[in-house]
């Protein structure tokens, strides 16, 4: 689909500036004192801004009359973005993930591709198959009357590969999944902060909801056949931190996660927590960093399915042109985050 949103020319100087890889295939630049074309993260000295022009892709600066520079071959970072999508449709299909087949299907060195869709997912070619058979291992848990049988049909070889590789993204055995949770148990408590009550819910695995708004309700509700308690000192360091989080975003935190979605989603929430202090992301920069650059509303959709929020932080996220978009826990929280963090 065709691009049709206004480029924040301000934005893309900065990153231009800043050769910021992350906006490879995004935009290009224009340089009107050479004629060519660049894109974001070009190496060669940068020219007066007043002598620079931002388009969408190389066939809108061919269009103005410009030529692809030959040092940082700008068109390569549109194949790359293609490349990866292709490669995600094939891990889809089949959850292959042998590299070498990988990337000779999409016309790249093994090496080569292997560093490019890390950049672009956050993740390996192996790891998002992975988060994927996980994920089909899941639903599968829920359909299937057996639970060897749930591994095989999520895609594993055999059941030692689903045990070596995917039980302990569920947060629970596989048995215990298929019934719905049952067995597993989830701390909790409500935090005080400045922004009203919080949530804060977690398993053994690391946290599982944090929320606005929410009790003890609204929290077996999401997880019905789980052993609902009170967090008590078990829980009171970690919802610490949670809180500190709220009131102190410039700290760096690094918290366990015991959260799962689709493989599209998790990249999203990886993506989301990427985003260092101060800084935001579009949807659209965020659908890229999950591999899929058309997905700009389901990337919108996986912020907000976000089941912990500040820890990831979704308020980061926002519309092209600058805008909030909504947020599950008010817009009026996610404008006081964003102005503790110095971002209007």
């Amino acid at each position: 689909m065709p691009e049709t949103l206004p480029i924040d020319t301000d934005a893309a100087w900065t990153a231009f500036d800043a050769r910021d890889r992350r906006r490879d295939g995004r935009f290009v630049v224009a340089v009107h004192t050479t004629g060519i074309y660049c894109k974001p993260s070009c190496p060669a000295r940068r020219p007066k801004r007043e002598n620079v022009s931002f388009y969408h892709d190389g066939a809108a600066a061919q269009a103005a009359g410009y030529r692809a520079c030959l040092r940082c071959k700008p068109d390569d970072a549109a194949r790359d973005q293609v490349a990866v999508a292709r490669a995600i449709t094939l891990i889809e299909a089949d959850a292959a993930t042998a590299l070498d087949a990988l990337a000779a299907a999409v016309g790249y060195a093994p090496h080569h591709f292997h560093r490019l869709f890390k950049r672009a997912t956050g993740v390996t070619p192996a790891a998002y198959a992975r988060g994927l058979r996980a994920t089909r291992a899941a639903q599968a848990l829920t359909e299937e009357d057996s639970v060897t049988n749930a591994i095989y049909e999520a895609g594993y070889s055999a059941p030692s590969r689903f045990y070596e590789q995917g039980a302990a993204r569920l947060g629970m055995s596989p048995s215990l999944w298929r019934k719905g949770g049952a067995g597993v148990v989830i701390r909790w408590t409500i935090a005080a902060t400045s922004l009203g009550p919080l949530l804060v819910a977690a398993t053994d695995k690391g946290l599982c909801r944090v929320s606005f708004d929410e009790g003890e309700a609204a929290l077996r509700a999401r997880f019905p056949n789980a052993e609902i308690v009170p967090g008590g000192a078990a829980l009171a360091d970690l919802a610490a931190q949670v809180v500190a989080a709220v009131e102190s975003p410039e700290r760096d935190i690094d918290l366990p996660l015991d959260v799962r979605g689709t493989a599209f989603q998790e990249a999203v929430w990886q993506a989301l927590r990427a985003i260092p202090f101060g800084e935001t992301r579009t949807y659209r920069e965020l659908a890229a960093a999950a591999g899929n650059p058309q997905a700009v509303r389901a990337a919108g959709t996986a912020c907000g399915a976000n089941p912990v929020s500040i820890v990831i932080p979704c308020h980061r996220a926002q519309r092209a042109d600058g805008s909030m978009a909504g947020y599950a826990w008010g817009i009026d929280r996610k404008v006081a985050l964003r102005k503790r963090e110095g971002v209007e």
